[in-house]
Protein backbone atom coordinates (compact mmCIF):
# COMPACT_ATOMS: atom_id res chain seq x y z
CA UNK A 1 0.00 0.00 0.00
CA UNK A 2 1.58 3.29 -0.70
CA UNK A 3 2.26 6.04 1.82
CA UNK A 4 2.72 9.55 1.99
CA UNK A 5 6.77 10.17 0.91
CA UNK A 6 7.81 13.33 3.32
CA UNK A 7 11.67 12.61 3.11
CA UNK A 8 13.54 15.78 2.46
CA UNK A 9 15.22 14.69 -0.34
CA UNK A 10 12.10 13.77 -2.16
CA UNK A 11 11.27 17.75 -1.90
CA UNK A 12 14.60 18.76 -3.12
CA UNK A 13 14.07 16.90 -6.44
CA UNK A 14 14.23 18.83 -9.67
CA UNK A 15 10.73 17.01 -10.39
CA UNK A 16 9.43 18.12 -7.35
CA UNK A 17 11.20 21.52 -7.72
CA UNK A 18 9.66 22.23 -11.45
CA UNK A 19 6.57 21.15 -10.66
CA UNK A 20 5.99 23.33 -8.00
CA UNK A 21 6.98 26.32 -10.24
CA UNK A 22 4.46 25.04 -12.84
CA UNK A 23 1.78 25.24 -9.70
CA UNK A 24 2.85 28.74 -8.85
CA UNK A 25 3.41 30.15 -12.07
CA UNK A 26 0.43 28.98 -13.93
CA UNK A 27 -1.77 29.93 -10.91
CA UNK A 28 -0.36 33.06 -10.63
CA UNK A 29 -1.05 34.13 -14.64
CA UNK A 30 -4.47 32.63 -15.08
CA UNK A 31 -5.19 34.77 -11.85
CA UNK A 32 -3.94 37.86 -13.04
CA UNK A 33 -5.53 37.64 -16.35
CA UNK A 34 -8.66 37.33 -14.89
CA UNK A 35 -8.45 40.17 -12.45
CA UNK A 36 -8.13 42.08 -15.23
CA UNK A 37 -11.03 44.78 -15.36
CA UNK A 38 -13.02 45.24 -18.42
CA UNK A 39 -11.92 48.91 -18.85
CA UNK A 40 -8.27 47.79 -19.25
CA UNK A 41 -9.48 45.34 -22.48
CA UNK A 42 -11.20 47.92 -24.18
CA UNK A 43 -9.14 51.41 -24.09
CA UNK A 44 -8.72 50.11 -28.30
CA UNK A 45 -11.20 48.10 -29.63
CA UNK A 46 -9.64 48.33 -33.23
CA UNK A 47 -6.92 46.04 -32.12
CA UNK A 48 -8.68 43.53 -29.62
CA UNK A 49 -11.34 42.68 -32.02
CA UNK A 50 -9.77 38.66 -31.57
CA UNK A 51 -9.79 38.89 -28.40
CA UNK A 52 -12.57 36.90 -26.80
CA UNK A 53 -11.39 33.59 -28.42
CA UNK A 54 -7.41 34.51 -27.68
CA UNK A 55 -8.38 35.31 -24.43
CA UNK A 56 -9.90 31.98 -23.57
CA UNK A 57 -7.50 29.76 -25.08
CA UNK A 58 -4.85 31.17 -23.07
CA UNK A 59 -7.19 31.24 -20.06
CA UNK A 60 -8.15 27.45 -20.77
CA UNK A 61 -4.53 26.41 -20.97
CA UNK A 62 -3.31 28.44 -17.94
CA UNK A 63 -6.25 26.72 -15.87
CA UNK A 64 -6.02 23.15 -17.71
CA UNK A 65 -2.27 22.48 -16.96
CA UNK A 66 -2.61 24.22 -13.41
CA UNK A 67 -5.20 21.55 -12.45
CA UNK A 68 -3.46 18.59 -14.46
CA UNK A 69 -0.09 19.67 -12.79
CA UNK A 70 -1.21 20.02 -9.06
CA UNK A 71 -2.93 16.32 -9.60
CA UNK A 72 0.49 14.87 -10.88
CA UNK A 73 2.22 17.05 -8.18
CA UNK A 74 0.36 15.58 -5.27
CA UNK A 75 -0.25 11.83 -6.43
CA UNK A 76 3.67 11.87 -6.91
CA UNK A 77 4.39 13.21 -3.33
CA UNK A 78 2.19 10.83 -1.65
CA UNK A 79 2.91 8.33 -4.28
CA UNK A 80 -0.48 7.12 -4.96
CA UNK A 81 0.22 7.53 -8.93
CA UNK A 82 0.69 3.48 -9.19
CA UNK A 83 -2.69 2.68 -8.25
CA UNK A 84 -3.94 4.81 -11.38
CA UNK A 85 -4.83 2.56 -14.67
CA UNK A 86 -2.66 4.62 -17.09
CA UNK A 87 1.04 4.78 -18.01
CA UNK A 88 2.58 6.95 -15.38
CA UNK A 89 5.51 7.75 -17.25
CA UNK A 90 3.83 8.42 -20.38
CA UNK A 91 1.19 10.37 -19.12
CA UNK A 92 3.69 12.77 -17.23
CA UNK A 93 5.83 13.01 -20.28
CA UNK A 94 2.81 14.08 -22.36
CA UNK A 95 1.84 16.28 -19.85
CA UNK A 96 4.90 18.07 -19.73
CA UNK A 97 5.71 18.82 -23.32
CA UNK A 98 2.60 19.64 -24.04
CA UNK A 99 2.41 21.54 -21.24
CA UNK A 100 5.89 23.49 -22.34
CA UNK A 101 4.18 24.21 -26.01
CA UNK A 102 0.72 25.04 -25.28
CA UNK A 103 2.21 28.08 -22.37
CA UNK A 104 4.75 29.03 -25.40
CA UNK A 105 1.22 29.81 -27.48
CA UNK A 106 -0.37 31.32 -24.53
CA UNK A 107 2.82 33.28 -23.70
CA UNK A 108 2.98 34.74 -27.65
CA UNK A 109 -0.70 34.97 -27.90
CA UNK A 110 -1.82 37.52 -24.93
CA UNK A 111 1.17 39.77 -25.58
CA UNK A 112 0.99 40.03 -29.19
CA UNK A 113 -3.21 40.21 -29.59
CA UNK A 114 -3.76 42.16 -26.44
CA UNK A 115 -0.81 44.20 -25.90
CA UNK A 116 -0.14 45.14 -29.18
CA UNK A 117 0.56 49.25 -29.30
CA UNK A 118 -1.12 49.23 -26.05
CA UNK A 119 0.47 51.16 -23.19
CA UNK A 120 2.30 48.97 -20.62
CA UNK A 121 -0.64 47.66 -18.30
CA UNK A 122 0.91 46.06 -15.36
CA UNK A 123 -1.34 43.49 -14.56
CA UNK A 124 -0.81 42.02 -18.19
CA UNK A 125 2.81 42.82 -18.00
CA UNK A 126 3.38 40.43 -15.02
CA UNK A 127 1.14 37.71 -16.59
CA UNK A 128 2.71 37.71 -19.57
CA UNK A 129 6.16 37.39 -17.43
CA UNK A 130 4.37 34.51 -15.36
CA UNK A 131 3.29 33.30 -18.72
CA UNK A 132 6.76 32.88 -19.74
CA UNK A 133 7.79 31.71 -16.63
CA UNK A 134 5.51 28.79 -16.69
CA UNK A 135 6.70 27.54 -20.28
CA UNK A 136 9.97 27.54 -19.11
CA UNK A 137 9.33 25.04 -16.02
CA UNK A 138 7.40 22.85 -18.60
CA UNK A 139 10.56 22.53 -20.58
CA UNK A 140 12.67 21.45 -17.65
CA UNK A 141 10.43 19.22 -16.57
CA UNK A 142 10.53 17.89 -20.14
CA UNK A 143 14.15 18.20 -20.30
CA UNK A 144 14.32 15.83 -16.89
CA UNK A 145 11.78 13.81 -18.41
CA UNK A 146 13.25 12.76 -21.67
CA UNK A 147 16.67 12.25 -20.68
CA UNK A 148 16.07 9.30 -18.95
CA UNK A 149 16.56 6.12 -20.14
CA UNK A 150 14.22 4.68 -22.38
CA UNK A 151 13.24 2.29 -19.72
CA UNK A 152 11.75 5.09 -17.50
CA UNK A 153 10.88 7.83 -20.16
CA UNK A 154 8.04 5.20 -21.64
CA UNK A 155 7.01 5.82 -25.58
CA UNK A 156 6.37 10.07 -25.36
CA UNK A 157 9.66 10.58 -24.53
CA UNK A 158 10.92 9.41 -26.98
CA UNK A 159 11.05 10.63 -30.92
CA UNK A 160 7.89 9.22 -31.96
CA UNK A 161 6.41 9.81 -28.95
CA UNK A 162 7.27 13.72 -29.00
CA UNK A 163 5.77 13.42 -32.92
CA UNK A 164 2.40 12.78 -31.48
CA UNK A 165 2.22 15.77 -28.80
CA UNK A 166 3.40 17.86 -31.63
CA UNK A 167 0.88 16.96 -33.84
CA UNK A 168 -1.71 17.00 -30.67
CA UNK A 169 -0.72 20.56 -30.38
CA UNK A 170 -0.88 21.57 -33.25
CA UNK A 171 -4.73 20.42 -33.67
CA UNK A 172 -5.24 22.59 -30.50
CA UNK A 173 -3.48 25.54 -31.58
CA UNK A 174 -4.74 25.79 -35.03
CA UNK A 175 -8.56 25.79 -34.15
CA UNK A 176 -8.42 29.03 -32.41
CA UNK A 177 -6.41 30.71 -35.37
CA UNK A 178 -9.07 29.19 -37.82
CA UNK A 179 -11.76 30.22 -35.89
CA UNK A 180 -10.50 33.96 -35.88
CA UNK A 181 -8.88 33.87 -38.95
CA UNK A 182 -11.84 32.41 -41.00
CA UNK A 183 -14.29 35.01 -39.39
CA UNK A 184 -15.45 37.54 -42.47
CA UNK A 185 -12.67 36.00 -44.50
CA UNK A 186 -14.63 35.05 -47.41
CA UNK A 187 -17.84 36.60 -47.39
CA UNK A 188 -19.77 34.02 -49.18
CA UNK A 189 -17.01 33.44 -51.41
CA UNK A 190 -15.12 30.02 -51.51
CA UNK A 191 -16.98 28.84 -48.82
CA UNK A 192 -15.82 25.17 -48.94
CA UNK A 193 -12.24 26.09 -48.42
CA UNK A 194 -12.97 26.55 -44.46
CA UNK A 195 -15.23 23.37 -44.30
CA UNK A 196 -12.23 21.04 -45.88
CA UNK A 197 -9.65 22.82 -43.30
CA UNK A 198 -12.33 22.60 -40.58
CA UNK A 199 -12.78 18.98 -41.21
CA UNK A 200 -9.36 18.25 -41.98
CA UNK A 201 -8.83 19.71 -38.61
CA UNK A 202 -10.85 17.90 -36.63
CA UNK A 203 -10.55 14.44 -37.95
CA UNK A 204 -6.70 14.73 -37.23
CA UNK A 205 -7.27 16.20 -33.47
CA UNK A 206 -9.75 13.14 -33.13
CA UNK A 207 -7.17 10.44 -34.18
CA UNK A 208 -4.56 12.07 -32.08
CA UNK A 209 -6.78 11.79 -28.80
CA UNK A 210 -7.32 8.26 -30.10
CA UNK A 211 -3.60 7.84 -29.90
CA UNK A 212 -3.23 9.31 -26.49
CA UNK A 213 -6.14 7.43 -25.17
CA UNK A 214 -4.26 4.05 -25.88
CA UNK A 215 -0.86 4.96 -25.37
CA UNK A 216 -1.80 6.33 -21.72
CA UNK A 217 -4.12 3.52 -21.01
CA UNK A 218 -2.17 0.88 -22.29
CA UNK A 219 -4.83 -0.45 -24.63
CA UNK A 220 -2.40 -1.74 -27.48
CA UNK A 221 -2.92 -5.15 -26.34
CA UNK A 222 -6.19 -5.22 -26.43
CA UNK A 223 -6.83 -3.49 -29.89
CA UNK A 224 -7.76 -6.24 -32.32
CA UNK A 225 -5.52 -4.63 -35.20
CA UNK A 226 -1.95 -3.95 -34.61
CA UNK A 227 -1.42 -0.87 -33.09
CA UNK A 228 1.28 -0.08 -34.65
CA UNK A 229 0.26 0.01 -38.41
CA UNK A 230 -2.93 1.62 -36.98
CA UNK A 231 -0.81 4.79 -36.41
CA UNK A 232 0.83 4.21 -39.57
CA UNK A 233 -2.54 5.06 -40.87
CA UNK A 234 -3.51 7.64 -38.62
CA UNK A 235 -0.58 8.99 -39.62
CA UNK A 236 -1.00 8.60 -43.42
CA UNK A 237 -4.25 9.99 -43.29
CA UNK A 238 -2.67 13.08 -41.24
CA UNK A 239 -0.08 13.83 -43.59
CA UNK A 240 -2.45 14.02 -46.56
CA UNK A 241 -5.16 16.46 -44.40
CA UNK A 242 -3.11 18.88 -43.15
CA UNK A 243 -1.23 19.39 -46.95
CA UNK A 244 -4.61 19.72 -48.09
CA UNK A 245 -4.99 22.35 -45.24
CA UNK A 246 -1.80 24.33 -45.78
CA UNK A 247 -2.02 24.44 -49.06
CA UNK A 248 -5.60 25.94 -48.40
CA UNK A 249 -3.74 28.62 -45.51
CA UNK A 250 -1.45 29.75 -48.50
CA UNK A 251 -3.76 30.35 -51.01
CA UNK A 252 -5.84 32.58 -48.66
CA UNK A 253 -6.53 35.82 -50.36
CA UNK A 254 -3.47 37.92 -50.99
CA UNK A 255 -4.82 41.31 -50.31
CA UNK A 256 -5.65 40.02 -46.37
CA UNK A 257 -2.34 39.14 -46.24
CA UNK A 258 -1.01 41.98 -47.44
CA UNK A 259 -3.54 44.58 -45.14
CA UNK A 260 -3.59 45.70 -42.19
CA UNK A 261 -6.40 43.28 -40.75
CA UNK A 262 -5.69 41.18 -38.14
CA UNK A 263 -7.06 38.59 -40.12
CA UNK A 264 -4.17 38.67 -42.04
CA UNK A 265 -1.80 37.55 -38.98
CA UNK A 266 -3.83 35.23 -37.82
CA UNK A 267 -3.66 33.61 -41.37
CA UNK A 268 -0.32 33.51 -41.46
CA UNK A 269 0.27 32.07 -37.94
CA UNK A 270 -2.64 29.23 -38.92
CA UNK A 271 -0.44 28.68 -42.22
CA UNK A 272 2.69 28.44 -39.90
CA UNK A 273 1.24 26.02 -37.26
CA UNK A 274 -0.44 23.96 -40.09
CA UNK A 275 3.29 23.88 -41.99
CA UNK A 276 4.73 22.95 -38.60
CA UNK A 277 2.19 20.11 -37.82
CA UNK A 278 2.73 18.90 -41.22
CA UNK A 279 6.44 18.33 -40.54
CA UNK A 280 5.93 16.32 -38.00
CA UNK A 281 3.42 14.49 -39.42
CA UNK A 282 6.42 14.24 -42.59
CA UNK A 283 9.13 12.91 -39.99
CA UNK A 284 6.68 10.66 -37.88
CA UNK A 285 5.41 9.19 -41.21
CA UNK A 286 9.13 8.35 -42.26
CA UNK A 287 10.04 6.84 -38.81
CA UNK A 288 6.86 4.74 -38.94
CA UNK A 289 7.21 2.96 -42.55
CA UNK A 290 10.96 2.44 -41.05
CA UNK A 291 9.81 0.81 -38.49
CA UNK A 292 7.69 -1.52 -39.86
CA UNK A 293 10.48 -2.37 -42.91
CA UNK A 294 12.81 -3.15 -40.69
CA UNK A 295 10.09 -5.37 -38.13
CA UNK A 296 9.63 -7.32 -41.56
CA UNK A 297 12.75 -8.06 -42.46
CA UNK A 298 13.58 -9.72 -39.30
Amino acid sequence: MPGIVLEARDFASPLFLVRSCEVLFSCTTFSLVTALESSELTKNPLHLQHLPTIKIFCIFTWCFFFTVTLLIHFLSTIQFHSLLPVSWKNLTATVAVLGSLMCLSASVFFPWLIMERQKAWPRPVAATVTSVLTFLAYVSESYVLCSQVQEQKGFMGSLPGLLKIVQLWGGFQVIPLFVEADHGLYNGFHRWQPWVSGMSYGVCILMSLVTMVVILGEFAGRCRLRFDRLMVVFTIIGFLLYMVATVICFNKPLQLINSENKSSELVIMEAVVAFITLLSYTVDLTFSIKILCDRSHT
